[in-house]
């Protein structure tokens, strides 16, 4: 064989992307260091595996695709060997593919995937953000060893370790007519434009809320992207509901948001680790648990201010 592991990495990176220069963020290798390698695969093989588009980027050939596939079960199968020696001996080497809510991602992610790879550097996470609706399937297809995310809608098979509470509240701008009370409830705000944070599972939850009491929101926008949802708080639309608390109350265009208690008295949905109850877990997974267990909890939640600090004191790592 005169290819190698990494070279099908670059190769599966270029594949998942359409774009060399992303798959070089990704993988973080040089942009010539991919196109090296996926010229010599095409060599070896004797394959064209994609098309090349000027300043359009990529797009796989039809055997290109099916070689994607094969690459992905191929390296898989590679990373197994770490996770299987691992269980016969007390190191924690090899891949974990980790899900996350799209509206987590990149608060929690980033942070606890460096405390987590720094503690155990054999080990490295792949991370995948998705909807809830995402992450449960892909829990479902294997595709992913775990997922962090709430406890939405959770199916039976589903193992849900909670970590932190993350009560639903209220964004307005500084030109809302809210703005400056500190709490409300959901009669006071239902009358008013509400920006829907538009994401399976999350979209029906916060509508139930209304109907719980007996109300019906003035949808006046909706989007899949929070961010969007934030920027368009800011510049007045409307409010939005939220679970998350970035630790910055600003929007990406830099306007002021303000964060408002809701006086209703609801469940909190709680932030936690989901697993799929039917499959053991390797040392890895569990590896993985315990360290988000140790570094999520009510007092300190990675990108975010938590909603009850004064729990479970620890320090940041």
């Amino acid at each position: 064989m005169r290819y190698t592991l990494r070279q099908l990495e670059y190769f599966i990176a270029a594949g998942e992307t359409s774009s060399i220069t992303l798959a070089s963020e990704r993988v973080h290798i040089s942009q010539p260091s991919i196109s090296t390698a996926i010229a010599h695969l095409e060599r070896e093989l004797g394959v064209q595996l994609f098309v090349r588009h000027h300043a359009q980027g990529l797009s796989l050939t039809p055997i290109g695709q099916t070689m994607l596939k094969e690459a992905k079960a191929l390296v898989g199968q590679a990373e197994g060997l770490y996770s299987m020696a691992s269980e016969a001996t007390t190191q924690v080497r090899g891949q974990i593919n980790v899900g996350s809510l799209v509206t987590l991602a990149p608060l929690v992610m980033p942070e606890l995937a460096h405390s987590f790879e720094a503690a155990y550097p054999g080990a490295k996470i792949h991370q995948t953000p998705h909807d809830q609706e995402g992450l449960i399937a892909a829990l479902q297809r294997a595709e992913i060893d775990a997922a962090l995310s709430l406890d939405l809608r959770l199916p039976p098979e589903v193992e849900f370790q909670p970590l932190a509470a993350m009560p639903t509240h209220v964004l307005v701008g500084e030109g809302h007519p809210l703005a400056r009370q500190s709490v409300t409830t959901l009669a006071e705000l239902a009358p008013l434009p509400y920006i829907l944070l538009d994401l399976p599972c999350g979209r029906d939850y916060f509508l139930a809320l209304f109907m719980r009491e007996g109300l019906e929101p003035n949808i006046a926008a909706r989007s899949t992207h929070q961010e969007i949802i934030r920027t368009m708080v800011a510049n007045g639309h409307g409010y939005a509901l939220a679970n998350t608390r970035p630790r910055s109350d600003l929007a990406l265009d830099g306007r002021r948001l303000i964060r408002l208690r809701l006086a209703n008295d609801f469940p909190v949905l709680n932030l936690g680790l989901m697993t799929l109850s039917s499959v053991r877990k390797s040392r890895l997974v569990e590896a993985f648990a315990t360290h988000s267990a140790g570094f999520i909890s009510d007092a300190y939640i990675p990108g975010m201010v938590p909603a009850y600090p004064g729990r479970h004191m620890r320090q940041a790592v």
